[in-house]
């Protein structure tokens, strides 16, 4: 079931109705029974995996807790991290690993040759082992209790807002959220329901418009120019931002309207001044995830300076291999990491520090934004060799020529995409980016609920039309569903 498909417009209605028509300390019953039904509505079977998972960490954790002996917990630990791990590994690179080994088999003439796995990656396994590992490591260190209501965490587990793609949610703000009596509040569902609107608007009308031309431009990489390939790179980042952060709004909006709230993911990180900043605006729930159990554990910043370098490679490399079973994935961690490690090491031999005027600030926002729209290609192209061939094209400036019908298919004698619907979509763009930083950089907050409730209400439905005549309304999924 997507947030942008007729499914999800009366599903989510029904749930909030009947959650505030039942009495506050049996609504849990109806979320888990709720949450159950969303994920079984992609495909029935894989609700016993993540159903193995809670039960897995459930138990688990309570023997970590009891555990007197530190190598009986650490056991434990290790249990949950191999079932956890040993499902992603399972269903997400195993194929990954078996194409790499016969790889390597044929370079030595061998006729041995491993068989693949013939299995559809289930929704969202990426999303919900990261957030029972995190739970159970949090019993493991100590800083949380374990939850001793198996149907309240198997809710943790699986609250349909966040399930699929997040926000990553942390044990111990998250189940205090699910355990509190909430009642009902019109302000909280004005304000969820607003942030959906916006989501939707981010998916439907930036993202999935120019899905059109980057799907297209990408898969016909061969007859593209430097300048259409660098349109779609662009288009892309634009993209990719619109597409998840608007998941994220959907899932946060869904969440303030029953009176549970989710983590921020994404604060404008394409206003960040520095790529440190970027990665503390991007995906946020993950960046954070990682640096407390992979980087801190690692020795994080406490070890010399050579020691931290890798450790942040190796945490770019890991991330970039959880976002896909591809070395395109690694190579864009591994891009991320590098470069955040030449702008500390520049920032280290600097000894200016001034505070930064307007054009610098733009002109550092400008370079963060290629640098990242740069490590995009290899997000986004199938292979190694197709992200060289991308950025190769892009390079010879000598063959940019503008040519709209390289943008799209022809069907039916028709482009899907003219120069009206490309300015259209930019016009978009730009909007959502104008928001974004009122959003988060200036009051335009405040000056906004300043305003008469006729014009606010004004606003809301214009941006309602504008999703229900511009959208791209098929039903496309989100891009980090693959994840």
């Amino acid at each position: 079931m997507l947030f942008n498909s007729l499914q999800y417009l009366w599903f989510l209605p029904t749930v909030v109705l009947i959650y505030y028509a039942l009495p506050a300390k049996h609504r849990w019953v109806l979320l888990l029974l709720a949450s159950y039904f969303f994920y079984m509505s992609w495909k029935v079977e894989y609700i016993v995996l993540i159903i193995f998972s809670t039960l897995v960490d459930y138990f688990l954790a309570i023997k970590i807790h009891k555990a007197k002996a530190q190598p009986r917990k650490k056991t434990y630990l290790i249990i949950s991290l191999i079932s956890n791990l040993g499902l992603l590994a399972a269903f997400k690179y195993a194929n990954f690993f078996t194409e790499n080994v016969n790889q390597l088999l044929s370079f030595t003439n061998s006729t041995q040759h491993f068989p693949y796995w013939d299995i559809l990656l289930p929704v969202g396994i990426s999303f919900y082992t990261f957030q029972t590992l995190s739970y159970t490591i949090d019993v493991y260190k100590g800083k949380i209790s374990p939850e001793k209501n198996i149907a309240r965490f198997a809710l943790y587990v699986t609250y349909f807002p966040q399930l699929v793609a997040g926000p990553i949610e942390r044990a111990a703000t998250f189940l205090p959220e699910l355990k509190k009596q909430v009642k009902f509040n019109y302000n909280d569902v004005i304000s969820g329901l607003r942030r959906i609107l916006w989501g939707l608007f981010k998916k439907v009308v930036v993202a999935d418009r120019v899905s059109v031309i980057v799907n297209h431009v990408y898969a016909t990489s061969g007859e593209q120019n430097g300048l259409t390939l660098l349109i779609a790179t662009y288009l892309f980042a634009f993209q990719i931002y619109c597409d998840f952060s608007g998941y994220s709004d959907i899932a946060i909006g869904s969440s303030r309207i029953l009176g549970i709230k989710l983590m921020e993911n994404f604060k404008a990180p394409y206003f960040s001044k520095s790529m440190s900043e970027f990665w503390s605006r991007w995906h946020i729930s993950l960046s954070t995830w990682f640096r407390d159990y992979v980087y801190i554990s690692l020795g994080g910043n406490r070890v010399k300076v050579s020691r931290m370098a890798i450790n942040i490679l190796v945490v770019f490399i890991i991330s970039g291999f959880w976002h896909g079973a591809n070395w395109t994935f690694i190579v864009w961690g591994f891009v991320h990491g590098v470069l955040l490690l030449m702008e500390y090491f520049l920032a280290k031999k600097s000894t200016i520090k001034l505070d930064l005027n307007p054009t610098q600030k733009m002109i550092r926002m400008l370079l963060v934004f290629n640098l990242v729209t740069f490590g995009w290609v290899f997000f986004r192209a199938d292979s190694i060799q197709h992200s060289l061939f991308i950025i190769k094209n892009i390079a010879d400036i000598n063959s940019w020529h503008f040519n709209i019908n390289l943008l799209s298919e022809v069907v039916g004698g028709i482009p899907l995409v003219t120069m009206p619907k490309l300015i259209l979509s930019v016009f978009f763009i730009l909007i959502m980016l104008v928001m974004e930083y009122g959003l988060y950089f200036s009051n335009f907050r405040k000056r906004f609920f300043a305003l008469n409730g006729t014009l606010r209400w004004s606003i809301y439905y214009g941006v309602s039309l504008c999703i229900i005549f511009f959208g791209n309304h098929g039903n496309i999924e989100f891009i980090y569903f693959q994840f």
